[in-house]
């Protein structure tokens, strides 16, 4: 009996393993086609808030549907309260919008590969935020396995640079609208996810909820944003869908579920090992950049591959341990 006993929970933790590494596996290629798809099916007259918009309303849908397969729904309408809403969900949402409309205005401006270096970054500054406000420590080894990271970004940075040989001005235009953006995104990326692992974790919100929320509060927020600026004017002017076809649909639906995916993995694995999926991203969009544009890897993006691959495997097999005391 005691050997059945101590079956159901190593059962149980294996199949949490198991979604935890498909979850993680989607998202990694959401996040390594998404730059790709975004600037091929989005034109450059599309004005970003809408793009913006649409994708959460799109968050919004998806997310009821899931919440409606399993059963959650019903519960949740008898038990939601908007105080503990605006507590889980509501800063983080304002930080995913304006994060969501700095990438937007990356995409425009940085190739796929230098985007998602750039964007792999929030690792960092995911690990620093969850220290400082869930006191969640890394190990040795850890810490490790993030210089390594922070090596082969260098590695990637030197890569891209040697490849560029733009004019001051085009300069200017990659570093204010390129690098920037997605850098000051990146910082927020690991604020807001680790208020979100907060809510999931500890309040034990559940992560459809969340998305459901932090959409509503998001778009609430950049409708608000829109009012005196140029992206508000353009919408005023020339109507929300200005710029639109068909294939626009694909990387606001992509992102959409992308989103559904970062909520999912966020709660069960936490902040910083979705941070790592973002890292594997890279080789993703490098392996479709060239299959796609003809692009091969430089010979620094095939130097950052194995401490990638080797920061991501000495991170998950030595996670921290509490020293016990001996009595």
């Amino acid at each position: 009996m005691a050997a059945t006993k101590h079956k159901a929970p190593v059962r149980s933790s294996e199949k949490m393993n198991s979604r935890v590494w498909l979850f993680s596996l989607l998202l990694t290629l959401q996040y390594g086609a998404q730059p790709l798809i975004s600037k091929r099916c989005t034109r450059r007259e599309v004005i970003v808030t809408s793009s913006v918009l649409t994708c959460e309303i799109a968050k919004v849908v998806c997310a009821l549907i899931f919440m409606a397969r399993d059963g959650s729904l019903k519960k949740v309408y008898k038990e939601w309260t908007l105080v503990g809403a605006l507590t889980a969900s509501g800063l983080p949402a304002a930080i995913y919008a304006l994060q969501n409309s700095l990438l937007q205005i990356s995409y425009k401006n940085l190739d796929s590969l230098t985007f998602s270096m750039l964007n792999q970054t929030k690792i960092i500054f995911t690990a620093l935020f969850t220290y400082l406000i869930l006191r969640q420590k890394q190990s040795i080894q850890q810490i490790g396995a993030l210089f390594l990271l922070i090596l082969a970004a260098i590695l990637l940075s030197f890569g891209e640079g040697s490849k560029k040989g733009s004019s001051a001005s085009n300069s200017d235009q990659i570093l204010f609208n390129g690098i920037i953006p997605v850098m000051v995104a990146s910082v927020l990326s690991g604020l807001a996810s680790t208020l979100c692992q907060w809510a999931s974790q500890v309040k034990k919100h559940s992560s459809y909820l969340m998305t459901v929320e932090m959409s509503i509060v998001g778009s609430l927020c950049l409708l608000a944003s829109t009012f005196k600026s140029p992206d508000g004017e353009a919408i005023a002017k020339h109507g929300l869908f200005y710029g639109w076809t068909l294939m626009t649909w694909i990387p606001v639906m992509s992102n959409a579920l992308g989103g559904i995916l970062v909520g999912l993995v966020t709660s069960y694995a936490g902040g910083v090992k979705k941070g790592f999926v973002i890292v594997s991203a890279l080789l993703v969009t490098a392996l479709l950049q060239f299959i796609f544009e003809g692009k091969p890897p430089s010979l620094y993006c095939l130097v950052a591959l194995p401490l990638v691959v080797s920061s991501i495997s000495i991170y998950q097999k030595y996670p921290y341990r509490v020293k016990r005391k001996e009595l």
